[in-house]
């Protein structure tokens, strides 16, 4: 648990540093951060085919939640060299789900994604990594509902 306690700490502070531009976007970082953002996208697709949801309870699928918005972020701000070698890395992480025919629509998903209010996601990721607990959130939570809409969009392109 403790292990799990720091690696939530970790993506966390990963996410509001590259929120905050202090990350800046070489090419190792984009790699990595496509192949992180395209094993999440996986992580959470296999939870939604299993389980028939996505638990937002988890501390798993919140830490893998966080992975996405980090990489959707890195995405929105990301200039051409930064996109290629995300889109690499994408492919690369999601062991084959993400393919060269449909990652720019993911990426295209993961601009939009980027591009709705995850605060309250992000808080929740925080106090998790923190603490170890999670702090549930519901479809009313400003945020989740449109969150988990755009994850099924991008969902659907794995199909």
């Amino acid at each position: 648990m403790k292990v799990l306690k720091y690696v939530a700490a970790a993506v966390v502070t990963l996410s509001l540093l590259s929120s905050c531009s202090v990350i800046k976007n070489v090419a190792t970082s984009a790699l990595s951060m496509g192949s992180n953002t395209g094993s999440a996208i996986t992580s959470l697709y296999k939870v939604l085919k299993t389980a028939g949801n996505i638990d937002l309870g988890s501390i798993t699928n919140l830490i893998n939640l966080g992975q996405i918005l980090t990489g959707a972020n890195g995405v929105s701000k990301g200039n051409a060299s930064f996109l290629e070698q995300f889109t690499s890395g994408l492919i690369n992480g999601s062991a084959g789900m993400i393919t060269n025919s449909n990652a720019s629509s993911v990426i295209n998903g993961l601009k939009a994604l980027a591009g709705i209010d995850t605060s309250a996601i992000s808080k929740a990721a925080a106090a998790a990594a923190a603490t170890g607990a999670v702090t549930q959130l519901s479809s009313s939570t400003p945020g989740v509902s449109q969150t988990l809409s755009q994850l099924n969009s991008i969902f659907n392109l794995l199909q």
